[in-house]
C-alpha cells in the first residue's frame, strides 16, 4: 500500500532518528494490519518515521524508529535481546547515494513496497524521494521486516531489519 502522509517532513536527518523498544502506540499517520500465520503485526508510518507492533500468544513487542524529542538512544547499528520467549535482532545501516542513485533507488523501493500486501509506504510532501517504506514476513516460525526511510535533501536511505523468533529453550519446552 502507497499513501501520501499529509504531514510536515519532520525527521529531516538520518542522523536524527532513534530506537526504542516498548513504547505506546504513538499517532500513526498511517497503518497496515496483518495476520501472518497467528502473528498480528500493525505496521505504522508516522510523521517522524515508523513503529512495529507485534502481539502473537508468546506475548508483544513494539519497536520504533524516529525522531522522538527526549529520546536519547541513537540508532544502534545492531541490538539482539531477549524479550519474554522470543529472541529479538534489529540491525541498521545508512547508505549515502548520489543523486541519481538516490533517485533510482527510491522508485525500486517503493514499486516494491507499494503493491506487496505485507508492505506499507508513505511519501512526504515536497519530494518524491521523501518516503518511509515497510515490508513485513513470516516464515519458519520467525517474524521479520524490513524498513527504509529515506533523506534526499542528504541522499542518504536509513535502512533496517528485524527479526523476533522464539527462543530455542522455550521452543523446547
Amino acid at each position: 500500500m502507497l499513501t501520501t502522509l499529509q504531514t510536515a517532513y519532520s525527521d529531516t536527518r538520518a542522523a536524527d532518528l532513534a530506537w526504542t523498544l516498548g513504547r505506546e502506540p504513538l499517532p500513526a499517520l498511517a497503518v497496515l494490519d496483518l495476520d501472518l500465520a497467528g502473528a498480528g503485526i500493525q505496521m505504522r508510518l508516522l510523521g517522524a518515521s515508523h513503529q512495529v507492533l507485534l502481539e502473537e500468544d508468546r506475548g508483544t513487542c513494539s519497536e520504533t524508529v524516529a525522531c522522538i524529542p527526549g529520546s536519547s538512544t541513537p540508532l544502534p547499528l545492531g541490538v539482539s535481546k531477549r524479550l519474554g520467549e522470543w529472541e529479538y535482532e534489529f540491525a541498521a545501516r545508512v547508505e549515502t547515494l548520489s543523486e541519481g542513485s538516490f533517485a533510482g533507488r527510491a522508485q525500486e523501493l517503493l514499486a516494491l513496497v507499494a503493491d506487496h500486501p505485507q508492505g506499507l509506504a508513505g511519501t512526504f510532501p515536497g519530494s518524491p524521494h521523501a518516503f518511509t517504506a515497510m515490508l513485513a514476513q513470516r516464515s519458519e516460525g520467525q517474524v521479520r521486516w524490513r524498513t527504509w526511510h529515506a533523506y534526499p535533501q542528504e541522499g542518504q536511505l536509513v535502512v533496517t531489519r528485524t527479526r523476533v523468533a522464539v527462543r530455542k529453550s522455550a521452543a523446547v519446552l
